[in-house]
């Protein structure tokens, strides 16, 4: 892809950095982060200046350290211990304790603990997108958009209507109640749990943080195996605002392990938020289930994009390919499902294809690639898989990108970007969650046989629909069963944060971000009151008191009900 086209971005991205940076106010403090053990050109040690190799078949769980490496280089990164389960209960431990000061904390102290943040992220970008990149495998485009500019946006929406929607909402009271007052009140919960993957390590890790503690909660977030060490580092950030604004210790901790981890947070919190595999949420339930933990599940996806004949097929190529490619495919909200109307689908074809064969793949740092690395070892097997599944049921490589420098240590880390032509619904590669940079594409030839093709699947996450008439493309897009949906665009709910993010069906349920998302952190308490006490108090009439009506032997049945009722 032309090489221009990244610098745009980032220098997008940065100038809307900027401009947020001259909306904070001159009195917000700034903080001071130790990084000089994560930048990539600082002092190396012999402990984590070798190549890591991982071994393959086997968990890093019995060894009880989660080891870090690079997956674009399999550089060394240092490792991260296991947390047991009495670890774990420990940590919970503390950070209610510290919760229950918290929770009395004004509104205008949480917002300064925001803007501390958000002076920090905008002033130190770079920084936090080249941990990311190091971490994960990404490029620093896609650190810049799905790690800085969703958590920025994330902040100013809390910053501007957060206490608005934690207020206490008044209710009507009814024509029987008409001389009362009802509403409902938000309070803390206590202490929350998440549980969060590795594709976006810095927002992954502050999207549930900023809602609990904005919400007057704690919260102890347990980082991917596959991010700790980034996932440690981004917590420094948060301890240093914390601390700016005299929080108590312990309020927010990050930790780390594996299986035995988790499941200790699941049963010491007061509510779960878990993002990941579908596997992996159910096992989330059944443990939340014998405490009776309340859980937000957000799982995999297998979003449909959709495109109607009369959109515009140049257009809509280059959103198809970025919603494919971002992040080397790594997206629970990633395009995974491609519906092409048949009388474009040979022009799409020859679009997508022109622009995927200019995409190349290698080590995100050295800034020369449009792609970066798959992060977890072995899915690049996975995904080839799927690919060859495709092709023995008759589908077709229409094209694939290419490589660039690779270290021969890496080398299995790395994924060409591939276009597959003549799927259908039999393939894996349309069923599976797949996770890379792969794009199946199919033909149809009515809206209605479009909206069946995309409904279906176990998974409900998002879709896109496009078309040269909006009203078609929201007729099709309220007919498909997903919770998130996109109007001539892809993925623009997300940066829009005063919406609920979820899906349903295998892709989970509950909703993170916006008012709903913020409000899922509160226990929800309706209040009822005297609207003009204490002139008017509610009195139980003579003939139905308990005692009158026991003395005055009134019909067992009734006064059976008036004392229940």
């Amino acid at each position: 892809m032309a090489f221009w086209w990244p610098l745009i971005v980032l220098a997008f991205a940065y100038g809307i950095c900027r401009f947020l940076l001259m909306l904070i106010p001159p009195n917000v403090p700034s903080i001071d982060v130790d990084a000089s053990d994560v930048l990539a050109h600082g002092k190396e040690t012999e402990e984590n200046s070798f190549i890591y190799i991982p071994p393959r078949g086997r968990s890093q769980q019995s060894d009880k350290k989660v080891q870090c490496y690079e997956p674009a280089t399999m550089k060394y990164l240092g490792y991260f211990p296991a947390l047991s389960t009495s670890e774990v209960k420990e940590r919970v431990a503390l950070s209610r304790k510290a919760q229950k000061t918290w929770a009395q904390s004004s509104f205008k102290v949480r917002r300064q603990f925001l803007r501390i943040l958000l002076k920090y992220i905008i002033e130190h970008q770079e920084l936090i997108c080249e941990v990311s990149s190091r971490d994960t495998g990404k490029t620093m485009v896609d650190a810049s958009l799905g790690e800085i500019m969703t958590t920025c946006e994330k902040i100013t929406w809390l910053l501007s209507e957060g206490e608005r929607w934690l207020k206490p909402e008044n209710r009507s009271s009814g024509r029987a109640m008409l001389h009362k007052v009802s509403r409902v009140e938000f309070h803390p919960l206590g202490v929350i749990g998440a549980i969060v993957p590795w594709n976006y390590p810095f927002h992954n890790i502050f999207n549930p943080m900023l809602a609990a503690v904005f919400s007057g909660n704690g919260i102890v977030i347990k980082v991917s195996e596959h991010a700790s060490w980034s996932g440690c580092f981004y917590f420094r950030i948060i301890q240093a605002a914390l601390a700016a604004v005299g929080a108590p210790e312990n309020l927010v901790d990050v930790i780390t392990g594996f299986v035995e981890t988790g499941e200790a947070l699941v049963s010491s919190v007061d509510k779960m938020i878990f993002v990941g595999s579908t596997a992996v949420g159910k096992m989330i339930m059944r443990n939340a289930a014998e405490t009776l933990t309340p859980v937000t599940l957000e799982l995999g996806g297998k979003d449909a994009f959709i495109i109607c004949e009369d959109a515009d097929v140049s257009h809509v190529a280059q959103v198809a390919v970025r919603g494919t490619l971002q992040s080397s495919g790594q997206n629970c909200a990633g395009a995974e499902r491609f519906y092409v109307h048949k009388d474009i689908y040979t022009a799409f074809i020859t679009q997508v294809t022109k622009i995927v064969k200019s995409v190349s793949a290698g080590p995100p740092l050295t800034g020369r690639y449009d792609m970066g690395a798959i992060c977890l070892q072995e899915h690049s097997e996975t995904l080839q898989s799927l690919v060859n599944d495709a092709l023995d049921k008759g589908a077709e490589i229409a094209v694939r990108g290419s490589f660039g420098h690779l270290g021969e240590d890496a080398v299995d880390q790395y994924f060409p970007p591939t276009v597959l032509i003549n799927v259908n619904h039999t393939m894996k590669i349309m069923k599976e969650e797949a996770f890379g940079p792969i794009m199946p594409i199919m033909q149809f030839s009515t809206d209605e046989e479009v909206i069946k093709l995309a409904n279906d699947s176990r998974y409900a996450l998002g879709c896109a629909v496009f078309s040269g008439s909006q009203r078609r493309a929201k007729q099709i897009a309220s007919q498909i069963q997903c919770g998130v949906a996109a109007i001539n665009d892809f993925a623009s709910n997300y940066m829009c944060q005063s919406l609920p993010f979820g899906g349903v069906k295998d892709s989970g349920f509950g909703r993170f971000a916006g008012i709903e998302g913020l409000r899922a952190c509160c226990l929800v308490k309706s209040v009822v009151e005297d609207r003009f006490w204490p002139l008017i108090k509610t009195k139980i009439p003579k003939p139905i008191q308990a005692s009158s009506s026991l003395n005055n032997n009134i019909n067992p049945s009734f006064d059976s009900f008036c004392i229940r009722y």
